[in-house]
Order: structure tokens, then C-alpha cells, then sequence
């Protein structure tokens, strides 16, 4: 097909919802095979590619909780009984003979119970009558302040299925049990196209009708902060000889080759012809605002996704629907952004069109409601509506104008820690 006709139009009017769009980007998509093993401390952020198991039980002995004396008693001793002293413990230094009735040793929070040890006084319920005698000066409760051998682990327990996302909890817990490299999944191999004759690198003196070029800048990061990188990033001029060799070198290095800009109908538009040239264009256009111009299909049997040219619309559609095909490709469950309900912080003006996710902040009523505040222009090429935002406020088609406490689900960006 020559890129000067554009593709036949087999596509709603209004484009797609959403959701459809996802499921069908989804449905089309399989892992990435094969695996790396990688120190734990290179694997935050990668996605597990086989189950982990303990080894061994983990502590691997039964553990003073407190810093306090080990007795052989199991029940519950009695106000002024009494013990004498025959030894100490501690982490990394245990006590090695075994514990008899009326004995007792130091013992370290952490350190190993000896044999025969069944409970542990904390010590501030102990008072020291003699160098080597200890006596009961207050009550002690049922509690035997032990740790199991396998509190945090038993011996062959999977500590970490195949295809989770490894968190800041999971590599601590990893390493407290021996665990000191991790077979991971590939990343997807990212390429990047951005396209314009209009751009121009940051730094750069532009000329009358020219702007700089941040649409790279904006998904770069983006993708960095959800665990991703970019392997190629190209940007090229509205020409479509050198759009062509582009996508056909993008698909050649990369697994997954991206877009914005060109994909909508304008005259210097070419992105959505060429696809259909190199590979086919499954769907194009959402009933979405913003992101009406987007694209999906393949270029040369490598996933290709139009994001449109306008940057909050680039970002918005890179995480509604990249994201996820992202996490699809690395084998790991899909997680989209938690959605909560909020209530409008301020009256919010708008026509009834097509769904939108608008940008808002997050904040705090007096009486500990969760407010929506909207502030500013929406308009899609804005980015000053990212800045700052904690949520995407999803307003339905249909709605008008809303009053102020008017509930509406809405998509927290602020990503977790742990």
C-alpha cells in the first residue's frame, strides 16, 4: 500500500471504549520467552521467572524476642521464684550446654534458645539478688517470648510465585532467607519513534512555528518510572521514507515499537498508512479524552502502539494501554493504576462528549473526605495538568456540568513504595 493512501476504515467512528481496546491489545500479546539470573540486588522491579523456595527452615532455631533470661520452666512462673545463672546468649553465640529446672541464661533478643529452654522473662521482670542468682520481682504472663525455628520460613515453602513483580519487601524477605540471585524475566526492548517537522531538541534555538521537542523526554521517563526502558529513541521529520526505515529498524532491534505523533488524519500524518504498509493496523481511535489518535497493530510481527502527538494525551494512553501490554510481554499479572472514590473539590465545567480522565489533585477534607481538586486548562497539550497531579479523574460521557461533592471513581498515579 502506498503511504500516501490511508488504510481502510473498518473502525468505529467514535473509536473504541477503553476497556475493549485493552482487551483486544491484551488477548493479542504472549511473554516474552526465556530468563537471566541476576544478583538480588539487580532484580528490584523485574518480574520473578520461577517460583523461589526456602531452602532450609528460617530463622532455623527457636529465637529469643526479648532481651531478657531463658528458663527451662514451661508454665507460667510464679511471683519471687527463683534461677540460677549458668550462662549466656547471643546472636551468633549461643549457649551450647543444655538447660536444667532452676537454671537459667542470659539471652539477647535474637539469639538461640539452648536445649531444654522453653520460655523467656524479659528482663526487666528480673531482679539480680547475687551475681549468679535471679529472682521474680514482678508477674510474668503467658507469653513465652519465643521465636519459631520456622517463623518466617519452613524448609522448601515457596517464598515467591513465578511471574510476581519483585518489591522492596520481596528481596528483603528473599535475602533473610539465603536467597542471593534470582531467575528473572526479559524486559521488553523498547523503540521509540517521535515525529514532526516542527521539533526541535531542547536547548536548541527554534525557528517561527517551531516548538521543542518533549513528547521524548516526557515517555522516556514516564516508562523509567514504571520500570521500563527505552532502547532506541529516534526523532525524525513528517517525511515518509525516513518514517519507513525508522519503524522497520525499530522493529528489527526492539520487541515493541512506539510511536506519537503522525497517527492521526492530517496531510503530514503518514504514521497509520505506513504501519498498514509494514504489518497491519488492528484498531484505530479511542472514545476517550484525551486520546482520541491512537493506533495499535504491528510492524514487521512486532507490537506497535500510535500514540497520539499531544503529550498529556501521549502519556495517558501510555498508561492505559502500553503499561499494561508492557506487563503482559514480561509475564507478570497485570496491575492497572488502584482506583478510590473521591468527591469533586470545587464545581467542574464541562460538555457531555466522550469519557474523560481528567487530571486532579488529591486532598484532605476537614471531616477526612477524599477531594478532587481540578485545576486549570485540560486541554491535551497542556503538560502544567501533570504537574502535580495524584489522580485521573474518570468522568463519564454522558455528564455536564458537576457541582462541587459530586462522587466520581478516580485512578491514583502515586505509585507504592514497598
Amino acid at each position: 500500500m502506498s503511504p500516501s493512501s490511508a488504510p481502510a476504515e473498518p473502525f468505529p467512528a467514535e473509536g473504541l471504549p477503553l476497556e475493549e481496546a485493552r482487551r483486544l491489545i491484551l488477548e493479542a500479546l504472549q511473554p516474552l520467552g526465556g530468563s537471566e539470573n541476576l544478583p538480588l540486588a539487580e532484580v528490584l522491579g523485574r518480574v520473578s521467572a520461577e517460583p523461589a523456595l526456602a531452602r532450609e527452615a528460617v530463622p532455623g532455631f527457636r529465637a529469643s524476642i526479648m532481651d531478657g533470661y531463658a528458663l527451662a520452666d514451661a508454665g507460667v512462673p510464679e511471683l519471687g521464684q527463683s534461677w540460677r545463672l549458668v550462662g549466656r546468649s547471643a546472636p551468633g553465640a549461643p549457649y551450647e550446654g543444655v538447660l536444667a529446672a532452676g537454671e537459667a541464661i542470659r539471652i539477647l533478643t535474637g539469639a538461640p534458645l539452648p536445649e531444654g529452654g522453653n520460655r523467656v522473662l524479659p528482663q526487666e521482670l528480673v531482679e539480680r539478688e547475687e551475681s549468679s542468682l535471679l529472682r521474680l520481682g514482678r508477674p510474668a504472663g503467658p507469653n513465652p517470648w519465643i521465636r519459631a525455628a520456622d517463623e518466617e520460613a519452613s524448609a522448601g515453602q515457596e517464598l515467591l510465585a513465578a511471574g510476581e513483580r519483585l518489591g522492596v519487601a520481596d528481596l528483603a524477605r528473599l535475602a533473610s532467607c539465603g536467597v542471593g540471585e534470582l531467575a528473572v524475566r526479559p524486559r521488553p526492548r523498547i523503540g521509540l519513534l517521535i515525529s514532526g517537522d516542527e521539533l526541535v531538541a531542547p536547548g536548541k534555538l527554534r525557528a517561527p512555528g517551531c516548538i521543542w521537542e518533549s513528547n521524548g523526554t516526557l515517555l522516556e521517563a514516564l516508562l523509567a518510572r514504571l520500570g521500563y526502558g527505552v532502547s532506541e529513541r529516534r526523532v525524525e521529520a513528517d517525511d515518509p521514507g525516513a518514517l519507513r526505515q525508522a519503524l522497520i529498524e525499530l522493529a528489527a532491534g526492539c520487541d515493541v515499537v512506539v510511536s506519537t505523533g503522525g497517527v492521526s488524519a492530517g496531510d503530514s500524518d503518514w504514521m497509520r498508512a505506513l504501519v498498514a504498509e509494514l504489518g497491519e493496523v488492528a484498531f484505530w481511535k479511542l472514545f476517550l479524552k484525551p486520546g482520541r489518535p491512537f493506533a495499535w497493530g504491528r510492524v514487521q510481527d512486532r507490537p506497535f502502539f500510535g500514540l497520539p502527538g499531544n503529550p498529556v494525551a501521549a502519556a495517558i494512553t501510555a498508561l492505559q494501554l502500553l503499561w499494561p501490554a508492557l506487563q503482559r510481554l514480561e509475564g507478570a499479572e497485570i496491575k492497572l493504576l488502584p482506583r478510590l472514590k473521591v468527591h469533586l473539590a470545587a464545581d467542574l465545567n464541562r460538555g457531555p462528549g466522550r469519557p474523560e480522565l481528567a487530571r486532579a489533585r488529591l486532598q484532605v477534607g476537614a471531616d477526612g473526605a477524599l477531594l478532587a481538586l481540578v485545576e486549570g486548562s485540560q486541554a491535551s497539550s497542556r503538560l502544567g495538568s501533570l504537574q502535580g497531579a495524584d489522580l485521573l479523574l474518570e468522568i463519564p460521557a454522558e455528564a455536564g456540568n458537576l457541582a462541587a461533592g459530586t462522587e466520581l471513581w478516580a485512578q491514583l498515579l502515586r505509585l507504592p513504595i514497598l
